[in-house]
């Protein structure tokens, strides 16, 4: 058979390591799917049901590996559907190459069927967005996409019209004097660790010689640094928090951490942000500017790979460009240890009384079931490497507050985006990659819903993944948002009749039950992670559980206040939970 510039491309793709594309057919990528066909021995593709899957699961493959994901979509609408997961990949800065199909070269411009101009629509997206119109472009088009999705942490994206991609490689209709010819061979273009300068590490040692509370941020840019990190705080005496993202970079049950920032995060990590007078900003872009100190209060030293990102939160004394690890590696050996350890230890302690008070809320005999409680669940049946790919929503905040890292666990979810729906794709993509792992899916009843026809992709390619929904019957925090508004709640819980996920997931071949009172819980869950293929346990819970912030500031709790006095529909019941929850903190030893 004659080779066609479509098996260029895909052979072009496995020479740099690719073993993965995810993506759904369609007559606007037929001569890329011969293209798969042809290499079927070296790329292999997974078929999923909804283009912004495939998106999601190339990211998720990305953040776990570090190598690119890649997805596929047809011209028009499929292509339109890779946006959101898309924008997910450029937004937590993950290596992602998109490619789509186009109408023939000879009608685009002429508002022929599913003409969309998707370079146009990616131009935002993308760090690298080309439209291929000859057969000679690839695979040099290949390698400099791939190289600025590595380079510049973010979306590549190849659209190739249907005429080109059937066309033969060695095809050049224009007879051009220089065609884009690659190099021989597909080099691995991750680059080498960045160190920054030695001026610069210097200026670093003066400011952290200096006597005073200091706090360390760490960000999902330093996993890998964890031991390293825990050394820094070692010698500075400061307390390490960590951003929701960056949940995995050290063990929860490290000596040095105060948890999570923000909105999820944890009473003593916000108390931190106003106590300190140096921060250490590693590998973190946290946008969340309220939860940080006061600008020109602290001094800051920020490590980050890309430069352009150093400085945007806060006025930066010492900025660092680099690779977290790399930097540590190099500043390490310079700084002396503090002596005054009182500032660690005043944070110390105020963390073990948050863990307990986090501890009793997740209560056994609650009915309904407190997602705090089911998250407690997860976290003492889940496996030492397992992975939990997590949903944005309330589902957050539980996992955030009850889910341990320790030992090799891992977890993921949409961090800038915050998009719903990616904890299903995410927990598919990665477990491709690491077939031998546990992987937990969690994920609210809103979020699973959207994309829930994945599950039937698990069950066909016979993954072990164990979907958790907290079932709360509505979009959790989309309600308490509303309350802290100062509003009641409208149009955000779903009413009846509910669906029966658990029956979904038995018609797609898997293991699913439903679970909704809490003794029965605890047995459902170990089943569930127990089954060597995919299952699936619907969980009600609470649906009147806040997801509380660290500490409720003075408007957030007039306008909860006020939303109860504007006819909040189910202030009672929101009103018993909220005293379940203080009763059970009192119980167990926790006061304000």
């Amino acid at each position: 058979m004659e080779t066609i510039t479509s098996q260029v491309l895909i052979s072009r793709l496995a020479d740099w390591g690719v073993d993965t594309v995810f993506g759904l057919p369609g007559d606007g990528v037929n001569g890329l799917m011969e293209g798969l066909r042809r290499n079927a021995d070296r790329v292999r593709f997974v078929l999923v049901h909804h283009e912004e899957a495939a998106a999601f699961m190339a990211t998720g493959y990305a953040k776990a590996t570090g190598r690119i994901g890649v997805c596929l979509a047809t011209s028009g609408p499929g292509g339109i559907h890779l946006a959101n997961g898309l924008y997910d990949a450029a937004l937590d800065h993950a290596p992602v190459l998109a490619l789509t199909g186009m109408q023939e070269t000879s009608v685009l411009g002429t508002a022929y069927q599913q003409e969309v101009d998707l370079t146009r629509l990616f131009a935002d997206v993308a760090v690298y967005n080309q439209l291929v119109v000859n057969p000679q472009q690839l695979p040099g088009l290949v390698d400099l996409a791939i190289r600025h999705a590595y380079a510049r942490r973010g979306v590549a994206h190849l659209c190739v019209p249907n005429d080109i991609q059937v066309a033969a490689a060695g095809d050049d209709p224009y007879q051009h004097v220089a065609p884009a010819l690659p190099p021989a061979t597909a080099a691995v273009y991750l680059g080498s660790p960045v160190r920054p300068r030695d001026d610069d590490l210097d200026h670093a040692v003066r400011l952290l010689g200096d006597p005073g509370r200091t706090a360390i941020l760490a960000g999902v840019g330093a996993r890998g640094a964890g031991h390293l990190i825990e050394e820094l705080a070692e010698r500075l005496g400061a307390p390490v928090v960590k951003t929701l993202s960056g949940k995995m970079v050290l063990p929860d049950d490290s000596p040095y951490t105060t948890g999570g920032i923000g909105l999820l995060g944890t009473a003593p990590s916000e108390d931190l942000m106003s106590d300190i007078d140096t921060l250490v900003m590693l590998g973190t872009n946290f946008p969340y500017t309220k939860y940080l100190p006061e600008p020109g209060s602290v001094r800051v030293l920020q490590v980050d790979v890309e430069q352009t990102r150093i400085g945007t939160r806060l006025p930066t004394e010492v900025p660092l460009a680099g690779d977290v690890a790399a930097t540590l590696e190099a500043l390490l050996p310079r700084l002396e240890r503090r002596t005054d350890r009182s500032h660690l230890a005043k944070y110390q302690a105020a963390t073990r009384e948050w863990r307990d008070r986090m501890t009793a809320l997740q209560d056994p005999d609650r009915d309904p079931i407190a997602p705090q409680y089911l998250a407690s669940c997860i976290d003492d049946l889940a496996a030492g490497d397992a992975v939990l790919c997590c949903d944005s929503g309330t589902v957050a905040t539980w996992a955030a507050r009850h889910f341990t890292i320790h030992g090799d666990r891992e977890f993921y979810l949409s961090g800038n985006l915050a998009s719903m729906a990616p904890g299903l794709p995410y927990a598919i993509g990665i477990q491709l990659a690491f077939p031998q792992r546990q992987f937990i899916a969690l994920q609210g009843d809103g979020g699973f819903a959207m994309l829930m026809a994945e599950f039937s992709t698990a069950c066909r390619y016979r993954l072990p993944i164990t979907v958790i929904i907290n079932n709360n019957n509505s979009l959790g925090q989309i309600l308490w948002e509303q309350m802290v508004l100062g509003y009641p709640e409208h149009g955000v819980r779903f009413g009846e009749p509910q669906p029966d996920y658990a029956a979904w997931a038995q018609a797609c071949g898997g293991l699913g039950a439903r679970v909704t009172r809490p003794g029965d819980l605890r047995a459902a869950l170990a089943q569930a992670l127990a089954h060597p293929g995919p299952a699936l346990l619907d969980v009600a819970v609470d649906p009147n559980e806040p997801p509380m912030p660290g500490k409720v500031g003075y408007e957030q709790a007039k306008n909860f206040a006020a939303s109860f006095l504007h006819g909040q529909p189910h202030r009672a019941a929101i009103a018993t939970t909220l005293f379940k929850d203080k009763l059970a903190q009192l119980r167990g030893g926790v006061s304000d």
